[in-house]
């Protein structure tokens, strides 16, 4: 089987995604596929960045698989139905609070909230960003299977086989997916979650170690069931938790 390769979620840091495409392409060549794991938008400065190197990218027949994360529902739901209250784990904050990062998505698009209604951030919202911005954040699938190998944002309900997974669970999941020890018929693949950094725990691997919050952004590769971070010197092994 042939290498495959998984970025976490990105949250606007496009210059953290460009580094780790450089990664990639070093160690698999520019046709490697790549999985990338949800919320590509939100916190970080340049989100509107992210989605154009991730639209460019498929245009250009890149091997690339955007699967959706809870972040990139936020933008089209806003867009279409001006919700702002959208946060399943925060539901008292709007959108665009500092701590969910809708402002750094809507200043990369040179729209300020600073003094404005909701009805006027979504009249700018409309005016300034692209409707396939909003189009491909919708259209990323929840999963994404290989041999051995499921890739979701936020991981899967234990027990529950694939076809019959919620939307809400594949985005949104920590308990009880994290602490089961159980296997779940293949290595699952996830972000969502911000560790410190990758882990892995044996029947999953938690490839967010928190780029969100400003921590690097760490490429991955799998290869007959063993997984490597990406580095500038090559390869360093993931291994299983003790």
């Amino acid at each position: 089987m042939q290498p495959i390769y998984a970025i976490p979620d990105i949250h606007g840091q496009k210059d953290f995604l460009d580094q780790a495409l450089s990664l990639i392409e070093a160690d698999g060549g520019r046709d490697a596929p790549v999985v990338f794991l949800g919320d590509y938008i939100d916190r970080g400065p340049d989100s509107r960045g992210v989605i154009d190197t991730l639209i460019d990218g498929q245009a250009q027949g890149r091997d690339w698989i955007t699967l959706r994360g809870n972040h990139d529902t936020y933008l089209p739901r806003f867009f279409d139905a001006g919700e702002v209250y959208t946060s399943k784990g925060h539901p008292d904050l709007p959108w665009w609070a500092k701590r969910l990062g809708g402002d750094a998505t809507l200043a990369s698009y040179g729209i300020s909230i600073d003094g404005k209604d909701d009805a006027q951030i979504l009249a700018e919202t409309h005016d300034k960003v692209p409707t396939a911005h909003r189009d491909f954040l919708l259209a990323c699938p929840l999963f994404h299977q290989e041999p051995g190998l499921i890739f979701m944002h936020a991981g899967l309900r234990p027990g529950v086989p694939l076809p019959d997974q919620t939307a809400e669970d594949l985005m949104w999941i920590r308990e009880p997916f994290l602490s089961d020890p159980r296997d779940h018929g293949a290595l699952v693949i996830h972000g969502h979650t911000a560790l410190e950094a990758p882990r892995h725990h044996g029947n999953r691997v938690n490839l967010d170690g928190g780029t969100g919050w400003g921590r690097p952004l760490r490429p991955a590769v799998i290869e007959e069931g063993s997984v490597w971070l990406l580095t500038t010197s090559g390869r360093d092994p993931l291994l299983p938790d003790a």
